[in-house]
């Protein structure tokens, strides 16, 4: 086997965290000679800015094509509304605990691409959330706006698809544009592989600049960023997830699910996946939760595709970060723009590889803040994707226990259930919602 082939089998993502940790030994070793590398890092960052607009396009239009009117029942229009609440609580709870932690401070770059300005009043930032001209939009790299006039077209096609005859040339042309927006997506996707094949030399060059700028205080701003996390993570599952959800709406034991959905736990904790955890996650829910197919057969495929709790709540966490790092502070509008955006962005990107890079990139841009942190961040993020693919996880099992109760379709006296503490039975249950 060849050098490069030796190369190219071990995985990118473990391949990117060497290079984080090679960089960052240069930049100690060398001072701030090694900051000579940054132009290698500022390609990578010019690569990502690259793909923003086309990825969003593409992965958004596909998106809506699932999110058709047929989909969108009783059970559906419960699923999708459920995610998109638990998203916004997601990116909430982040913005919340970094704001109480302050991950990143302390550490400050000299050479930062943040431009201080008027702050947008609310009423503008809402205006500016429909674009005058898409196609300006897309130039000027207005994220919000090609993601609202993106959603929009697409939910058009899907509803016009929805109402012609299946052979009629208005069907057949929606059709080939989806057909087309899908091999927009495969290339897109590839592309994605080709930066971040790049993106090896380019994390490597940051973080030699990064630590050869700031030495070694820049270890205890990544510690404050993996520690915010894993607290935004931990009060998430435990009390949107067990407390308001399974205890207080399902009114079951948060002890018997999570004992219900340990396998699907562990499973997203081993591979990083939501979409490969998936199989797992039908099992437990068919299995152990006592969960009837019509409802998790639909909203745990959806949630692989548009929930991304885990992921959304660290875009608030990272914006904190980079704000710190580059002397920045963001205001409440600011903070708010971030929540919509990430919210908006969770809707297409959850099946795309390296979805928190791409979603990372708009959100950091439509507040201004460097994108050089995604590259300074990228060698510790195997590690934290573990955490946030185990709250998708988490969450999507949650929302379809809950969904399932509304709808009559779970069996709470059997699978984990029927071991579960006698205030948490299905006796119980029925004569407090009788009450």
């Amino acid at each position: 086997m060849s050098l490069w082939r030796r190369y190219r089998s071990i995985p990118i993502v473990y391949r990117i965290a060497i290079a984080f940790v090679l960089g960052a030994l240069v930049g100690l070793a060398v001072g701030r000679p090694a900051m000579e590398l940054q132009p290698i890092g500022d390609l990578f960052v010019r690569l990502l800015e690259m793909i923003i607009v086309p990825i969003i396009i593409f992965t958004l239009l596909m998106a809506t094509r699932e999110l058709s009117p047929k989909n969108l029942g009783r059970i559906g229009g419960q699923v999708v509304l459920l995610y998109l609440a638990t998203t916004a609580v997601a990116i909430g709870m982040g913005l919340g605990v970094s704001n109480l932690i302050d991950p990143g401070t302390g550490m400050t770059l000299e050479q930062t691409d943040v431009q201080a300005g008027q702050t947008p009043s609310l009423t503008d930032q809402v205006f500016n959330i429909v674009p005058e001209n898409p196609i300006t939009a897309m130039a000027e790299g207005n994220i919000l706006a090609i993601i609202f006039f993106t959603l929009v077209f697409g939910l058009g096609m899907t509803m016009v698809r929805a109402e012609v005859e299946p052979d009629s040339a208005v069907r057949n042309g929606i059709d080939t544009i989806f057909d087309v927006v899908d091999a927009g997506a495969e290339v897109m996707f590839k592309i994605v592989w080709g930066v971040m094949e790049f993106g090896v030399l380019g994390v490597f060059a940051l973080m030699a600049a990064l630590f050869g700028e700031v030495g070694a205080q820049a270890v205890g701003a990544y510690f404050s960023l993996s520690m915010t996390l894993a607290i935004a993570i931990g009060l998430q599952i435990t009390l949107v997830y067990l407390l308001v959800i399974i205890r207080g709406a399902v009114g079951v034991s948060p002890v018997a699910f999570l004992r219900g959905i340990k396998e699907a736990l562990i499973t997203a904790l081993s591979i990083r996946s939501s979409t490969a955890t998936l199989p797992i996650s039908m099992s437990d829910a068919d299995e152990n939760l006592q969960i009837k197919e019509r409802v998790y057969g639909f909203s745990l495929p959806l949630g692989a595709t548009i929930n991304m709790d885990g992921t959304a709540m660290y875009l608030g966490i990272v914006a904190i970060f980079a704000a710190n790092i580059a002397g920045a502070s963001l205001t409440l509008i600011e903070q708010l723009t971030i929540l919509l955006t990430a919210l908006l962005m969770s809707i297409g990107t959850a099946g795309v590889p390296s979805a928190s890079l791409v979603m990372m990139t708009a959100v950091l841009t439509q507040v201004g803040l460097p994108l050089e942190v995604i590259g300074m961040i990228a060698g510790i993020d195997p590690l934290l994707d573990r955490l946030r693919t185990m709250n998708n996880i988490a969450g999507d099992m949650a929302v379809t226990t809950v969904v399932a109760k509304w709808n009559d379709a779970i069996d709470l006296t059997s699978g984990v259930w029927a071991d579960a503490p006698a205030e948490f039975s299905e006796e119980t249950v029925s004569a407090t919602n009788d009450d």
